[in-house]
């Protein structure tokens, strides 16, 4: 079964106001079609990929794609001048051998793996296949002077995204039809599919990350989400991971108490080479010397270092206007200074590991939170600071992510809040084997949430 994905690249940016077409604009750091490619591309059931770009940026297009080193990437077409005919460039590309197309548009850089899935999966049993959403608004049909006709229920309604997924011969025949026709105005392909009556289409649940940047205040928007953006990783150790820890060298600054201690213990459980360093055993993460001189020693016994992790922090619970300069200087320095020095020392040794660096932040950094908005501040400048060091270091294979954990049962938790009930924080060892579990796996640039929700669904399936 060969699944095509056609990338819809061919706008020009009239509505968006730009000079250069909005699939071009910088998004964290890369054009958006980047993002987006990005997804197709590591997607296992997605063979080959058809890019459809403008004319006027066609060679611009070649080189970005040529920079990136996408694999899948198989044409690059002229577009036309609307999407219907853009669109109809892509499929009328798809050799006989090809058995699904599923069309995209560019400018959705946060479309998902699972939505991908999902929509092939689905053309298992139907010809056609869309992704929607529930629409949040009540939708309104005007007349032509602009006053309501109708109030469709809004429990039928739907807002449609992308991909839209078809059995070739069935788009293929959609776009002929309408070629014949003289039609051409179609705003998306599966409203082809239902004009010539070529066959069912279902409907897959979409995603309200999985936005359409068509206008300037939807950059904004999309750089939030990225902000914000997380994944989800399991508890439950997976067999490649138990794998890949063997023989693994790891350094875990923080090492000797709360979830670094559960990590390191974890770690050498499954047959790697953990070594904790903290201010008990002499190590300060925010003196440079210190980092590089642990670093050196964990090298000069393994020779090489697979794995750094940071999970080191101070919380002072106390009212910004009550605390003086000393300790808030200490908590920045702690939090977040200290991390960028691990991550600095750190680099050349897993350069030449292609390995993993893993920083800590917490819950608090979406929003600034009272008695502790130092701390909060921090660990929302290290989610930046994560997102733009896996960009400059991905070329080098080297993955730097940072988890980030619900309240957890913790020293730091415990001298801050006192005795809470422990049935409400997460447990650091189920923290520790969601960050083992990152670090096994190739993901990069993101943002690992650690709920009490997922632990508890976890144990009660017997998951842990």
């Amino acid at each position: 079964m060969k699944n095509v994905a056609v990338i819809l690249a061919g706008g020009v940016g009239e509505r968006f106001g730009s000079e250069i077409p909005k699939q071009f604009i910088k998004l964290a750091g890369k054009p958006v079609i980047i993002h987006t490619l990005k997804t197709f591309e590591e997607h296992p059931l997605i063979h080959e990929i058809y890019v459809v770009v403008p004319r006027e940026h066609y060679s611009y297009a070649i080189e970005l794609i040529h920079r990136y080193e996408f694999k899948k990437i198989k044409k690059i077409l002229i577009g036309g001048d609307t999407r219907q005919e853009s669109s109809r460039i892509g499929v009328f590309a798809c050799g006989d051998d090809v058995d699904n197309v599923l069309i995209h548009d560019s400018v959705r850089p946060f479309i998902s793996k699972e939505i991908i899935t999902n929509v092939i999966e689905a053309l298992n049993k139907y010809p056609g296949v869309d992704v929607a959403i529930p629409s949040p608004d009540t939708i309104i049909e005007i007349s032509n002077e602009n006053t309501i006709e109708n109030i469709p229920p809004r429990n039928m309604l739907r807002l449609g995204q992308t991909p839209q997924g078809f059995k070739r011969d069935i788009i293929m025949k959609a776009h002929q039809m309408a070629l014949n026709e003289g039609f051409n105005k179609a705003t998306d392909d599966c409203g082809l599919v239902l004009r010539y009556k070529l066959g069912e289409i279902y409907v897959v649940d979409g995603s309200e990350y999985n936005i359409k940047i068509t206008r300037p205040l939807d950059i904004h928007l999309a750089d939030k989400i990225f902000q914000l953006k997380h994944i989800k990783i399991s508890g439950k150790i997976d067999p490649h991971v138990k794998e890949y820890v063997k023989g693994k060298v790891m350094v875990v600054f923080g090492g000797t108490s709360g979830i670094g201690k559960d990590l390191v213990d974890l770690w050498n459980n499954l047959g790697g080479f953990a070594y904790p360093f903290s201010r008990r055993n002499g190590v300060d993460i925010t003196k440079s010397k210190d980092v590089e001189n642990a670093l050196k020693k964990v090298c000069e016994e393994k020779n090489r270092i697979d794995v750094v992790v940071c999970t080191a922090g101070v919380l002072k619970l106390e009212f910004f206007d009550r605390t003086s300069m000393d300790e808030i200087m200490d908590e920045i320095n702690v939090n977040f200074v200290g991390s960028i020095v691990v991550a600095k020392a750190s680099i050349p040794y897993l350069k030449e590991s292609r390995g993993s660096l893993i920083l800590f932040g917490s819950s608090s950094y979406t929003r600034g939170r009272a008695g502790y908005i130092i701390y909060s501040a921090t660990k929302a400048a290290l989610v930046n600071f994560v997102q733009g060091l896996s960009d400059e270091l991905s070329d080098y294979g080297v993955r730097v992510n940072i988890v980030v954990p619900e309240r957890t049962d913790t020293p730091m938790r415990r001298m801050n809040f006192g005795n809470e009930d422990k049935s409400l924080l997460l447990s650091s060892e189920f923290v520790a084997k969601v960050t083992i579990n990152a670090i096994g796996s190739d993901i990069t640039g993101s943002v690992i949430h650690v709920r009490k929700q997922d632990e508890m669904r976890e144990r009660m399936n017997g998951d842990m």
